[in-house]
């Protein structure tokens, strides 16, 4: 009876280990109700450093439309992409992943931006990629723009 709990107790713990193993949870992306549709969540998964690739884990779902969407990925900030590949098609209410690799270039923030376009819509969600020491310092000001609401944005080219 003790061997039994004991082994319980093990596989427990051992279950708890490869839980937490696999990564942090996925960050869900704000979807606007005037957007593609499509949900985007994100994970990057290690501790990103440079000069070194680092995985994104990247999940769409909600694709409504019959012709599917499709998802294009840029980069900003000192990453770059590891591999060709940029685009790619999503199937119909089909929940898909992908595993991209990012390379950071210096220390700072970097971001992997994610375009969906889904019934001739396009959405933006940008993947924060933090190297190094946090930096306290904002993009200038001069960048930054102001929407209706009085909502600081920061724009950046679609296409």
């Amino acid at each position: 009876m003790r061997i039994a709990a004991a082994l319980a107790c093990v596989l427990a713990l051992t279950a708890a280990q490869v839980a937490s193993a696999a990564g942090a949870a996925m960050v869900t992306a704000p979807m606007k109700g005037s957007g593609a549709g499509v949900g985007v969540q994100y994970r990057v998964d290690g501790t990103p450093e440079v000069g070194r690739p680092v995985s994104v884990l990247l999940s769409f779902d909600g694709i409504t439309d019959p012709a599917g969407a499709s998802v294009r990925l840029s980069t900003q900030g000192g990453l770059s992409l590891v591999g060709t590949e940029s685009t790619r098609s999503l199937p119909t209410a089909q929940t898909s992943t992908w595993t991209v690799q990012v390379v950071p270039a210096a220390d700072g923030l970097g971001y992997l931006n994610v375009f969906t376009t889904q019934g001739g819509a396009t959405s933006a969600t940008s993947v924060p990629v933090p190297v190094g020491k946090p930096s306290a310092a904002l993009p200038a000001s001069q960048d930054l723009k102001r929407s209706a609401d009085g909502e600081k944005i920061l724009p950046m080219q679609v296409k």
